[in-house]
């Protein structure tokens, strides 16, 4: 960043990663209770990827710019700031412009990077932990005991589900396309890894259960997974939807949902309120943020790129060989920062 400008990566028009290009914009001014964060990495996730594909925009008054989480150091705050202060090391969830060397972020959906997490793991945390955290234990009501299943277990929402559920209690089962990636399951704390292209979810699942099933099911398959999943819940399970990469319309006989008196739920992170996503935060800050800061929540990295080669990260992610997250690398900058 030099005399007010700093570099971004903006989305040329609807389309494939080469459609993400490397520009320069007038750093923004933080506004009331906003932290501008100075970027050191900053995750590479789904909806970025279907943000550039023109499927999925941002809401009013965010950022055009891609990238839904970062790290880096706090280098000014707006009116009305609280907690933060300039040199304070933090991650944070973002409504959009992770992008870039700088972004604006409300103050609330902001945590402090722990001693010894460095600035891509930190930048790799966010997205994950808000979608799991909210989808999982504060809609579907996960405790301990109970048996997870995670579909794409070797997503970065899958990594960090499987981490975060067996820290806490869960048993953990999950899917994924390869023994390579059910491996990686497993190392995380799987139970059990099910190759999909292998074996039948619905019946591995059941047979591992003496056929009660999973009381959880965390879905962002969609399409025929929907009936398959509801074969494979438990009395009383819980279905969370969180996307549709095989499609959102489906033709489902719900007569066996009502007999085992099962519940189809769901959400989206990045369009719900300021005050939403900071209650998440204040649960993920009391509940989960001391396991990380305990090193038993480690986002698994599949890989980094520079800040300018945003389109090879987005190639990556949409070859689905990664296992665990991508991040871009933006600035090298100094861990001296103040702990909050």
């Amino acid at each position: 960043m030099t005399d007010g400008m700093m570099r971004v990566v903006e989305i040329a028009g609807p389309g494939g990663p080469e459609m993400l290009r490397l520009a320069t914009r007038p750093v923004p001014a933080p506004g009331w209770r906003q932290i501008r964060i100075r970027v050191a990495a900053a995750g590479v996730n789904r909806p970025d990827a279907l943000q550039r594909a023109g499927l999925y925009a941002p809401p009013p008054g965010a950022s055009d710019l891609p990238g839904l989480e970062a790290a880096g150091i706090v280098d000014a705050v707006g009116p009305g700031v609280r907690r933060w202060q300039p040199g304070d090391a933090v991650t944070a969830l973002l409504p959009g412009g992770g992008y870039a060397e700088a972004v604006l972020t409300h103050e609330d959906h902001a945590l402090p990077v722990p001693e010894g997490l460095g600035w891509v793991r930190a930048a790799a945390l966010p997205e994950t932990l808000f979608t799991v955290w909210s989808n999982l234990f504060m809609r579907a009501g996960l405790r301990a005991g109970e048996t997870l299943l995670v579909h794409g277990g070797s997503s970065g929402i899958g990594t960090t589900a499987i981490q975060l559920a067996t820290a806490l209690g869960v048993r953990v089962f999950a899917t994924a396309g390869s023994d390579e990636k059910c491996r990686a399951a497993a190392a995380l704390g799987a139970a059990r890894a099910i190759n999909y292209r292998a074996e039948d979810f619905v019946a591995a699942v059941r047979e591992a259960t003496g056929g009660r099933g999973a009381d959880v099911i965390l879905d962002m398959v969609g399409g025929d997974y929907v009936a398959r999943n509801l074969k494979a819940l438990a009395e009383e399970g819980r279905l969370v939807q969180i996307a549709f990469l095989e499609g959102a319309k489906v033709t489902v006989n719900l007569a066996g949902m009502m007999m085992r008196r099962q519940t189809i739920t769901g959400s989206t992170l990045r369009p719900r309120s300021d005050l939403a996503k900071g209650r998440i935060r204040e649960e993920i800050e009391a509940r989960v943020w001391p396991l990380v800061a305990a090193g038993r929540i480690r986002p698994l990295i599949d890989g980094t790129f520079p800040l300018e080669e945003a389109d090879r990260a987005h190639a990556r992610m949409e070859s689905s060989a990664h296992i665990g997250k991508i991040v871009l690398e933006v600035a090298d900058l100094p861990r001296g920062a103040r702990a909050a």
